[in-house]
Order: C-alpha cells, then sequence, then structure tokens
C-alpha cells in the first residue's frame, strides 16, 4: 500500500486526512511535528510527503540528497507558498515539489475585510479604552468603507476576490500586478505602485514572496503613504521590512497597520507560551505594544473549506506523482532560487 507522511498535522486536518486516506486506499500517517534535521528520519517507509511549516526544513542543502536516499521523490505542500523549499536542490536530487495555489481565496479576502474593518472603526483603541472603563468616543470618528480607496499590491486570485469585496462595498479600488488581469476592469483601477501608495487610504498586501518582493515595503515606501492611511499584510511576512514598519508606526507616518504574518513568526505563531513571560520576538512585541496595530497569528487559510482543500488537493497530488503522473500545482525548480522567509 502507498503511503504517505503529513507533517504538522493539526487537529483540523487530520479528519479530512483520513477520509481522504479510506477513499484512496492510502496509508496516511499524521505527524504533530514539522519535518527538520531532527526529524528525517522519520520519512523512512514512506513513499511521499506532504508539509506545512513555517520555517525551512533545513539550510543545509545535503538534506534533500538524504530525503531522496530515503526513497522521497515528492514534496506535496499544503500552502500557497513555497519559500520554506530550496526548489532548485530538491530538483537536482529528483524531488518534485508541489503547492496549493487557490486553497480559497475567500478565506484570505475575508480575514482582509475584518483587518481593515478592524482598523478603520478603531476598534483595538475602543477595546484599550474599554479595559480601563473608558467609554468615551472622543477622537475616534471613523471614515466609511464607501469613502475609501483601497489599494491593493498584487491582484491574483485573493487580490481579485478583496478587490470584489470592497467594489461591491462602494470603495474606490486601486490595483497593482505585474501583470494585469483585465476581467477586473470596471472593478479597479490598474496604477502604478507609486501612484497607490500616494493615493490609497488603506494599502493591502497580497503577493508572493520571493527575491522581486522581500522587503516590498520599506522605509521609503511607508514613506510615500497617507499619514491618515491604514496598512494591512495577509501575504508573507518577508515582503515587509518590519523595522520600517515599526518606525513608521511610531512616527505616525501611516495612521496604523494589521498583520497576519509576521518575519521569523515560526517561532511564535502556532505555539502555546507562558503568558507571564515575554515572547522573545522583538518584532512581535513592539508590534502589540500599540493600540492602532491589529495581529493575528497567521489564522487567514484557517476555514473548514480552506483546511479540506489544502488537505485534499495535496494528496492528490502526491498521489498522482508517486503514481508515475503530472500535477498542474507542480512548482518548477527555477520558481524560487531566490526565495527566502
Amino acid at each position: 500500500m502507498t503511503s504517505i507522511a503529513f507533517y504538522h498535522c493539526i487537529d483540523e486536518e487530520r479528519p479530512f486526512a483520513e477520509q481522504w486516506a479510506a477513499e484512496h486506499d492510502v496509508h496516511v500517517e499524521c505527524f504533530p511535528f514539522e519535518l527538520h534535521e531532527d526529524t528525517l528520519h522519520t520519512v523512512e517507509g514512506f513513499d511521499g510527503i506532504s508539509y506545512k511549516q513555517r520555517s525551512a526544513p533545513s539550510d543545509d542543502p545535503d538534506f534533500y540528497r538524504r530525503l531522496s536516499a530515503y526513497g522521497i521523490r515528492q514534496i506535496a505542500i499544503r500552502s500557497a507558498g513555497y519559500d520554506t523549499i530550496d526548489l532548485k536542490t530538491a530538483a537536482e536530487n529528483g524531488i518534485r515539489v508541489t503547492n496549493v495555489p487557490s486553497y480559497s481565496p475567500s478565506a484570505v479576502a475575508e480575514l482582509t475585510l475584518t483587518h481593515i474593518m478592524r482598523l478603520i472603526r478603531h476598534v483595538p483603541q475602543f477595546d484599550e479604552r474599554a479595559t480601563n472603563h473608558d467609554f468615551s468616543v472622543k477622537g475616534l470618528i471613523s471614515r466609511e468603507i464607501s469613502k475609501l480607496t483601497v489599494g491593493i499590491i498584487g491582484v491574483g486570485r485573493i487580490g481579485s476576490t478583496v478587490a470584489r469585496i470592497f467594489h461591491a462595498l462602494g470603495a474606490q479600488v486601486l490595483g497593482n500586478d505585474i501583470a494585469p488581469n483585465h476581467e477586473l476592469d470596471g472593478i479597479l483601477t490598474w496604477v502604478s505602485k507609486d501612484e497607490l501608495l500616494a493615493r490609497a487610504d488603506v494599502v493591502t498586501m497580497h503577493t508572493y514572496l520571493d527575491a522581486s518582493t522581500r522587503h516590498l515595503m520599506d522605509a521609503s515606501r511607508f514613506a510615500q503613504m497617507k499619514p491618515t492611511a491604514y496598512f494591512v499584510n495577509n501575504s508573507r511576512g518577508g515582503v515587509v521590512d518590519t523595522p520600517a514598519l515599526i518606525d513608521a508606526l511610531d512616527n505616525h507616518v501611516i495612521a496604523g497597520a494589521a498583520i497576519d504574518v509576521l518575519e521569523g513568526e515560526a517561532t511564535l505563531f502556532g505555539h502555546t507560551l507562558p503568558a507571564d513571560q515575554p515572547t522573545g520576538h522583538p518584532y512581535y512585541d513592539a508590534l502589540n505594544a500599540m493600540p492602532n496595530v491589529v495581529i493575528t497569528p497567521h489564522i487567514a487559510f484557517f476555514t473548514d473549506v480552506a483546511v479540506k482543500n489544502m488537505v485534499c488537493q495535496s494528496l492528490d497530488d502526491a498521489l498522482a506523482i508517486l503514481n508515475g503522473g503530472t500535477s498542474p500545482h507542480e512548482i518548477a525548480p527555477y520558481d524560487n532560487l531566490a526565495h527566502t522567509r
């Protein structure tokens, strides 16, 4: 029987993995831990891998040779992002890699809407006041969505869904992408990054992380934004120069921010830490101390529809390759020669 090692399985994924295994007569072993140097030995005896984690399995290229020596010929990533894998080295060792490029654009877009609503209605500040029994409203009047300009950087599947949501709510929507999708003409206006940053009341990021997007939002980009504008990142932590974001907030260069992803988040998000101790993550601690910042722990994907799609699509792709076939989601080895997290 074909067997697949299913790494970093959470409770919400297990029923979908078990149901898929029963339907396809495949043994799927759910491991709660990630695939790293210290767990590499657990691949022994398995034919394939389904993988979800927020840090690279190893910085040593020899890791992929050792995977290959165990007989592994594919890795099915249960996410759209694939910057944790060294695609070139994997390919050199005969390992094919797939991802799930569209598990649920609505899931991420809905969290983006939630984040933006919390920012423009000053919910974090009102929460802070209520904690101190201050129920006044002075100084926190909100603007309505229909009066806002929302700028989307990266208008793929997710960004397109975000555009449609805010267009339906009456906002003016601006978009920037390396390949404009003209099916969205009439829903948004395509502009340069410079124009988008200068005009938008909200800037929301929906890009992949690669060499061209790493620290795309840096100090100079934040300086282009309005001091009344908000920034949202639900894509990848590395597209933002986080110290520059913290400085922009500290110095009132922008009005606030919401993030679901953060550089170096692997040591923090997904873990339960002692409530009475510092997190040990300086970026998180600095941002979390600000009343005009919303933080969620990388949960944009975390809906019933998205989780099921991520599990089943990754396993479908793994089985297709193990059976000698192909997958439309296979990633070419040159796609992330400079990918970093």
